[in-house]
């Protein structure tokens, strides 16, 4: 801060000005008021009293702001959760009713005419629509000469199929069309998923009511004028490896809980 130093040129330096002198207090006062350094001068009680209430006032509007910063956020948060929420249960009900969706516990038939092939179905529960049929090329009285000997185990093998721009198609496995087919190792030609006919209706209608056992049907009893049919029908534990693989095991409770049928879907 810089002061305004002015001398008389006129006067003396033994003359000193008196506090009468009129130049003396304009410069002293001019000085001070550049400097904006009164101390004389104090706040009067009214404007202290004012000031401290403003400041009191933006202290109590700071957590006021924050406050509704915070419960904004909170109801946007509230109505995300919501829609998701929504999104996800429309979803669950969509896939619940979709003919693919089984769970752990699965209701198989193994069935097919005396003279005919192996038909495999699974489905969710007695009365819905086969999640999976299956045709092989095995014929159905040999398959029963295998379980007649032991356990039975299933194999089924498809290829990873790749569209023209080579990518990899998105199928469900249990929607592969072609399958190899092997049973206790050795390999039983091909087997092809197929939709469930009238026929093959008709067939686990007859079967409904059995929930575990093994038997042969009239052909005039499931509708079917090729003969009788034969079938075992029991409850299968279904296990999810991946994507790209399945297992069918038959829980059998005379047997200790060792399977007596295994089917395994591999997708390679």
């Amino acid at each position: 801060m810089k002061t305004l130093i002015m001398e008389d040129t006129n006067t003396n330096t033994n003359t000193t000005s008196t506090p009468q002198d009129p130049s003396s207090k304009r410069h002293f006062h001019w000085t001070n008021k550049v400097g904006n350094e009164d101390p004389e001068e104090e706040p009067s009680p009214t404007m202290s009293k004012i000031i401290q209430e403003q400041n009191t006032k933006k202290h109590e509007q700071k957590p006021v702001s924050g406050g509704g910063h915070a419960a904004t956020r909170k109801k946007l948060q509230t109505v995300a959760i919501s829609r998701i929420r929504s999104v996800l249960t429309v979803f669950t009900k969509n896939r619940s009713n979709l003919p693919s969706g089984l769970g752990s516990r699965v209701v198989g038939t193994l069935f097919g005419y005396r003279r005919g092939h192996v038909h495999f179905a699974f489905q969710k529960d007695p009365t819905s629509q086969p999640a999976f049929l299956i045709e092989l090329a095995t014929p159905i009285s040999g398959l029963v000469r295998e379980m007649a000997s032991g356990l039975v185990r299933i194999a089924l093998e498809c290829d990873k199929v790749k569209d023209k721009e080579g990518e990899k198609k998105s199928l469900r496995l249990l929607q592969e069309p072609l399958w190899r087919t092997y049973c206790n190792g050795k390999k039983c030609g091909f087997g092809n998923r197929r939709e469930c006919g009238e026929k093959d209706w008709e067939i686990l209608k007859a079967v409904e009511p059995i929930s575990m056992g093994a038997g042969v049907l009239p052909g005039g009893e499931a509708g079917c004028s090729d003969g009788e049919v034969m079938y075992m029908r029991a409850r299968f534990e279904r296990i999810v490896g991946s994507r790209d693989s399945e297992a069918f095991y038959m829980m059998n409770p005379d047997s200790n809980g060792a399977p007596e049928l295994s089917v395994y879907l591999l997708r390679v």
